[in-house]
């Protein structure tokens, strides 16, 4: 979730200044950035590991059924929606001298994204499984499109990451996915809070064990994914990164006039 995610609110900071946004402002400030970060050659998109796994679990949750086609067409408009973006809106001016908005090797980020893989693949990913032994057939329904779309941003992160594509192009992504995601944790929170006596279950499904663990999985993901969006994304990683984009289209533009 390189780029979609930020850290803790939690996190202890001198005074009231934000972690990212400071590293993120002495970056954006920093005149000689080739030296901090050399200048890389063009390369294209190709599938890490990490975007494997997400296509693979996109796959099996497509093929079980309990993904709608909404969700679905989600993950094909954002292809076609950011060549689009790409080609005519923000074009990559000059890839091999394109900067992060963010150091990469930050800790801080690394242990957020690590945190955020957690609570928002891996724990629900369980939850499924273990819904698919128990028969919970209602919590199964609730909890996969979370999955899904959440899956979709990652693998879709990894295809924005190429160099063809600009900064904006980046942030669009976090910021499209997490807006969609929210709505479908809106559903899961509804159905573990609202609908439980209308639960379709097998046996032992309808333990209080279970239903808690629904609960706070919901709940946790609600607070993780409203924080990135409103309390980092959209105030944070969004100015910076157009600021970055068009700090380096002026670099472009100046040194093509230059040698014209």
């Amino acid at each position: 979730m390189s780029g979609g995610v930020g850290p803790t609110a939690d996190i202890s900071l001198p005074k009231d200044e934000h972690p990212i946004e400071k590293h993120a402002h002495n970056l954006v400030t920093t005149p000689n950035l080739s030296e901090k970060y050399p200048q890389k050659t063009p390369k294209a998109f190709f599938i890490t590991l990490r975007q494997l796994n997400c296509l693979a679990i996109m796959i099996v949750l497509a093929a079980s059924g309990l993904v709608s086609v909404e969700e679905i067409a989600i993950v094909f408009f954002s292809m076609i929606y950011i060549i689009f973006l790409s080609k005519y809106v923000f074009p990559n001016y000059n890839p091999s001298k394109q900067h992060p908005v963010f150091d990469p090797n930050s800790k801080i980020l690394g242990s957020y994204i690590l945190f955020a893989g957690v609570i928002g693949l891996f724990l629900p990913i369980l939850y499924i499984f273990h819904g698919v032994l128990k028969g919970d057939k209602d919590g199964i329904k609730a909890a996969v499109p979370h999955v899904f779309v959440l899956a979709s941003q990652v693998f879709m992160e990894g295809v924005s990451a190429a160099d063809r594509f600009s900064i904006p192009i980046r942030v669009f992504i976090p910021v499209f996915f997490n807006s969609y995601r929210l709505l479908t944790i809106r559903v899961w929170m509804e159905n573990d809070f609202m609908n439980v006596g209308e639960r379709r279950c097998g046996d032992g499904c309808s333990s209080f064990g279970r239903l808690r663990m629904g609960r706070v999985l919901a709940v946790a993901n609600a607070v993780l994914w409203t924080y990135n969006l409103f309390g980092f994304l959209l105030p944070v990683f969004l100015p910076r990164a157009f600021k970055r984009y068009y700090y380096d289209a002026n670099i472009s533009n100046n040194s093509n006039n230059k040698e014209d």
